[in-house]
């Protein structure tokens, strides 16, 4: 079988030296991206640990309208993403500057809309999250501030994720990276009140962040007035949008938004169901979800890479090539998922004896470590099938449809009813709750192998914008 693999990519002339090196300068710089995020999450809980538990809790919990925000932006680019890669191999260059501003448009739309809520009713949104007044009060402070930055994160997001459809990946590694370093230095001075500033607290890593996402914006609108002489951000194309063009990218981008949603969504209800089965479960959960983020950044960075790889060669006209493409991804994403599951294995042991938890929160993160060590292993295959392969071909509703029958009808239902009808043990329960990723395994293998998701979206002419 795989000699038969091989004298068929050999007749199709794939040099595979080129198709590894191309995928390690997407995936690497995509990494780097993941790990640089969840750094910026870490240094917020580290220095406002430091100043106090309200002052944590009112930002994380004001944090959420972002993350919400955040989906939304996820969902555009990513409909963004389904289109440009394919033009990008279409060597389309004047549609992808119609796909930027209209990107860039929508993703002010969306980012306004936030912006205008968190300044009218910030006290209402943090009631959605918290009835301590104490924490309500920390998080409005918080909103207030970062609530400027709104639309400035919509701007660069769109930005810098269609550059990243064009294989343009390390320009929004480097921003990003300026970014942390910018808001680390900056959260300590407003925060802690160094060089003789007053010590600002909560309002202080909400300044810091303001500074960090002005900074993102120079760097961002530098290159692309600089640097960037193949496909630049034209204004007539945010004012003027193309109806055919815009009704393909609703048409791409709604679904993955939905599902981007519920997603999300399906994570707060897994949390709230853990949260009612007491702190050492809670505990137990926040560390384990950290381990599966720092385990699982390669493995994301590999699905964009796959969603643009494919992409551009579906834009070429090399279906044959994209299905031999599609093949490796696969195997690269079972590799990637098992040295995570391994390095998740590997730190159980000294992560529970190096942290101040109860006995009981020891006993379930161990356990939890386990489930995380396969999980991610599911995690990272159904990921890069439905990111970055389906979506590479315009197949984006098929990610919705499998979430929310496997999350909400199978495992958070079910968890559901473990904790609160059978009340069975939190083991039994985080078992259930993670068990979405290894139900969707086979029903995206057979997604995959009936080749619907191989198709070219991009349009033989595009009218004019208007």
């Amino acid at each position: 079988m795989f000699r038969n693999m091989m004298k068929k990519d050999h007749a199709l002339g794939i040099d595979w030296g080129v198709f590894y090196r191309t995928v390690i300068a997407l995936v690497v710089p995509m990494a780097l991206q993941n790990l640089i995020n969840v750094g910026v999450t870490a240094a917020d809980v580290i220095m406002l640990g430091a100043v106090g538990e309200t002052a944590l809790s009112g930002a994380s919990l004001a944090g959420q309208v972002q993350y919400i925000m955040t989906l939304f932006l996820f969902g555009l680019t990513s409909g963004a993403t389904v289109l440009t890669a394919q033009y990008w191999g279409k060597g389309d260059v004047k549609t992808i500057e119609k796909i930027l501003g209209m990107t860039v448009k929508a993703a002010v739309a969306v980012t306004a809309l936030f912006t205008v809520a968190a300044l009218a009713i910030p006290e209402l949104l943090m009631k959605i999250f918290t009835s301590d007044p104490a924490v309500i009060a920390e998080g409005v402070k918080y909103l207030r501030i970062v609530a400027f930055t709104y639309i400035m994160i919509g701007v660069t997001q769109a930005y810098l994720y269609v550059m990243r459809s064009v294989e343009r990946v390390i320009v929004a590694t480097v921003v990003y990276l300026c970014s942390l370093l910018c808001n680390i230095v900056m959260n300590s001075i407003f925060i802690f009140g160094l060089f003789g500033l007053p010590a600002m607290g909560v309002a202080g890593a909400a300044l810091g962040t303001l500074c960090a996402r002005i900074l993102e914006v120079i760097l961002t609108f530098g290159y692309a007035r600089i640097f960037n002489k193949e496909i630049k951000l034209r204004p007539k194309y945010i004012l003027h949008t193309d109806r055919e063009l815009f009704r393909d990218f609703m048409k791409y981008a709604l679904p993955v938004v939905a599902n981007e949603i519920m997603w999300g969504l399906g994570t707060a209800a897994n949390t709230a169901i853990l949260g009612h089965l007491g702190s050492s479960a809670v505990a137990a959960n926040s560390v384990a979800q950290v381990a599966r983020q720092l385990a699982t950044v390669v493995s994301f960075g590999l699905s964009s890479a796959a969603a643009i790889y494919l992409g551009k060669t579906i834009g070429e006209k090399k279906l044959e090539h994209a299905r031999a493409y599609a093949k490796r991804f696969i195997w690269l994403s079972l590799i990637m998922g098992a040295l995570g599951g391994l390095i998740i294995l590997a730190v159980s042991g000294p992560a529970a004896a190096a942290l101040s938890l109860t006995d009981t929160a020891k006993g379930y993160l161990r356990i939890m470590f386990f489930v995380m060590s396969y999980f991610v292993i599911g995690q990272a295959f159904n990921t890069t099938m439905v990111v970055g392969i389906f979506r590479s071909g315009g197949d984006t509703r098929f990610g919705l449809i499998l979430d929310v029958s496997t999350m909400w009808g199978c495992s958070i239902l079910l968890g559901f009813i473990a904790a609160f009808v059978f009340k069975f043990s939190v083991p039994v329960v985080y078992v259930i709750l993670m068990s979405d990723e290894i139900i969707k395994i086979p029903i995206t293998f057979w997604r995959y192998r009936s080749f619907k998701w191989l198709k070219d979206v991009t349009r033989a002419e595009v009218t004019a914008a208007g």
